[in-house]
């Protein structure tokens, strides 16, 4: 049978175009599917949506041939976590960890508007924008998607990238468990006096961390995590009421605030599919998962499916073969459970009754007397090799 494309992948932003650069530019027929238009090039103030890049991302990022721009993502090269009233406190460094640097922050309209230009550049990759399935059938040797525009696409793999409301996972049949956490984030861009380059901190409340993410020059992601109405409330103050509320409860390390950029919250919910394949079919990011955004791994996650069915597709003849989508849901799965036993366990740790609020603590304790398991927690959450010889 013949096939518009090898494969086609329904969902545009960073974890589906990223997936789309990397098998396109190892030459295989791509098909991306995207709901809006290609995405704008970014200027002005800094996006409220932020995101890290750990090693591994941003090693299969590159791999694509893909150029991220200097001028508008910050490289940080320290991790430094504590309580709120410092019994408990560790700092993760980079060197220590055998690593020149932790990754980068950048917006992710940036991150999309990069692979995007990328994208253009392979003539084996093709984009329908302004368009989305509505039906799918399986044949023996590929898989149909029909599109709201009228066209009908084939490939011998479809592959889910189109968010924690995936239509693909639902027209898939694949159900989700989700879980609400009962809290809210919000996220606030602000201008300091101080630079805030190359220490990213977060700091452990009974309500919720708070933390930051440092831009380039002086200016800096803080993200408040506290309880839907506290946070909802906390939306409506003004600009100055807005700034004094942040330099009371936020570190005195943080400096004095300039202004406030911009703010905007969202609830905080886990969400996980109960597969991740199905007939020449794969789930990868927020389709196949959404996990507490406490430890930033999110979008890491995300690429580092991208990244494990990418490598499988490249070594194999056929994209959709069952064995090797077998082999990407057990490693993906496996690891992906991990990071949100891990995110569920801090979450709980940190805002639980005090005899669990202690425990975290001393946690954070007996990391800063081991740097070895220090070296070990960040590779791993690097996605690196943490019994790697160097």
């Amino acid at each position: 049978m013949q096939h518009d494309h090898d494969i086609i992948i329904v969902g545009g932003g960073m974890v589906g175009a990223a997936l789309a650069a990397r098998v396109g530019h190892a030459g295989f027929s791509v098909g991306l599917v995207e709901h809006g238009d290609a995405p704008a090039e970014p200027s002005g103030d800094y996006d409220l949506r932020i995101s890290s890049l750990n090693a591994r991302s941003l090693a299969f990022v590159k791999a694509s041939g893909t150029a991220l721009p200097e001028e508008r993502s910050c490289p940080f090269r320290h991790i430094d976590v504590s309580n709120q009233d410092g019994t408990g406190h560790s700092l993760f460094s980079a060197a220590e960890s055998g690593m020149e640097d932790f990754g980068i922050f950048i917006e992710n309209r940036t991150l999309q508007y990069a692979l995007w230009q990328r994208l253009e550049q392979l003539p084996s990759v093709t984009c329908y924008t302004q368009c989305a399935p509505i039906s799918t059938l399986t044949s023996s040797t590929g898989r149909l998607l029909e599109l709201d525009n009228g066209k009908t696409l084939s490939a011998r793999l479809v592959v889910g990238a189109d968010g924690a409301q995936s239509t693909l996972r639902e027209l898939a049949g694949i159900s989700v468990s989700s879980y609400d956490y009962h809290q809210r984030a919000m996220i606030i861009n602000v201008e300091t006096e101080l630079p805030q380059q190359d220490v990213s901190w977060q700091v452990f409340t009974p309500t919720g961390p708070i933390a930051m993410l440092p831009l380039p020059g002086h200016r800096a992601s803080l993200v408040w995590y506290d309880t839907d109405k506290t946070t909802q409330a906390r939306e409506q103050l003004d600009d100055d009421a807005l700034k004094t509320a942040i330099e009371m409860a936020f570190p005195k390390r943080l400096g004095n605030l300039i202004r406030i950029v911009a703010r905007a919250s969202f609830p905080i919910k886990r969400q996980h599919a109960h597969r991740y394949i199905g007939k020449r079919l794969a789930l990868i990011g927020d389709a196949a998962h959404v996990v507490h955004p406490l430890a930033g791994q999110g979008l890491n996650i995300g690429l580092h499916d991208a990244d494990t069915l990418a490598e499988i597709i490249i070594q194999g003849r056929d994209p959709g073969d069952y064995v090797n989508l077998l082999r990407f849901e057990c490693q993906r799965r496996a690891a992906n459970q991990a990071m949100i036993a891990a995110t569920d366990t801090f979450h709980h740790l940190f805002t639980g009754a005090k005899p669990l609020r202690q425990l975290g603590d001393l946690s954070l304790q007996l990391a800063e007397r081991f740097p070895f398991a220090k070296r070990m927690m960040m590779q791993q959450a690097n996605g690196l090799n943490p019994f790697k010889m160097r």
